[in-house]
């Protein structure tokens, strides 16, 4: 018999969103201009693009019903460039913000 070895599986750390509240995992930033400069990463901006990684249940009325979000996981949004808070999960970076803080949905 031979033994064979195995891989540890990595397990993804998920944060789950509560109320209103959006996972957003943003986009990387350009490394260069487009007259071919790179750029260091303290000259970078922080692109205001990412991807819904998770949504939470929805926002509560004053009759205790719950309203679903406009956005889904998936989905490409436009945010505003202070939205959110940082939060890093394993190996990613997430920001936790608002439904409010999301601009538009790219399509």
């Amino acid at each position: 018999m031979s033994a064979t070895a195995t891989k540890p599986v990595k397990k993804k750390s998920t944060l789950i969103p509560l109320g209103d509240r959006v996972v957003v995992e943003r986009e990387e930033g350009e490394q260069k201009t487009s007259g071919g400069i790179l750029l260091p990463d303290s000259a970078k901006d922080k692109p205001a693009r990412g991807v819904v990684v998770s949504v939470g249940e929805g926002r509560l009325d004053s009759k205790g019903s719950r309203h679903g979000l406009q956005v889904k996981p998936g989905d490409r949004v436009v945010f505003s460039s202070y939205a959110g808070e940082a939060f890093k999960v394993g190996d990613e970076e997430l920001l936790l913000m608002r439904e409010d803080d999301i601009l538009a949905v790219l399509g």
